[in-house]
């Protein structure tokens, strides 16, 4: 026998005495997991022949948010009725927690906005950037554009950029 023998035989033993313990505790060892995080529920308002809206839905289920679309014509009165001020409009609005979302703002963006939560109304790509998420064609990644933060009033400043 070998030196290496000896330490993987004990290496073995001291893990089934783990084992054992552990059943003979009752737990189970996935009981000490942590949970699976739920996906955190959005809401979206898109119009129904918009194809860049619904690749943009996509992105963000792809990065864990449950998006529940209302497929809508009218998007200027949503618009109005949410309160998204008019420099910083785009093709969809949502909104998530207290924050609006306006345009192709990524899942990232969304994701630190809820964690740091800034006395802001919400986030917005403005117009259509042609590479932002939603945008970008398939093979590319998205880039070379800004996200703003906005006030009720229609203040902005940066808050990434791309």
């Amino acid at each position: 026998m070998n030196d290496m023998d000896g330490i993987e035989r004990r290496t073995f033993i001291v893990r089934l005495a783990g084992v054992m313990a552990l059943a003979a505790t009752g737990r189970h060892v996935w009981a000490q997991l942590p949970p699976l995080a739920e996906p955190t529920a959005i809401r979206v308002w898109k119009s129904s022949t918009c194809t860049c809206c619904s690749k943009w839905v996509d992105h963000i289920r792809a990065n864990g948010f449950a998006p529940t679309v209302h497929e809508e014509e009218e998007m200027e009165q949503v618009k109005d009725e949410l309160g998204v001020p008019a420099k910083v409009r785009s093709c969809h609005t949502a909104q998530v927690g207290s924050y609006l979302i306006e345009g192709h703002v990524p899942a990232s963006d969304i994701r630190r906005v809820l964690k740091e939560r800034p006395k802001i109304a919400g986030l917005a790509v403005p117009e259509m950037p042609p590479l932002t998420p939603g945008m970008a064609p398939p093979d590319v990644k998205p880039r070379d554009y800004e996200v703003l933060s906005f006030l009720s009033d229609g203040t902005t400043s940066s808050f990434a950029r791309h």
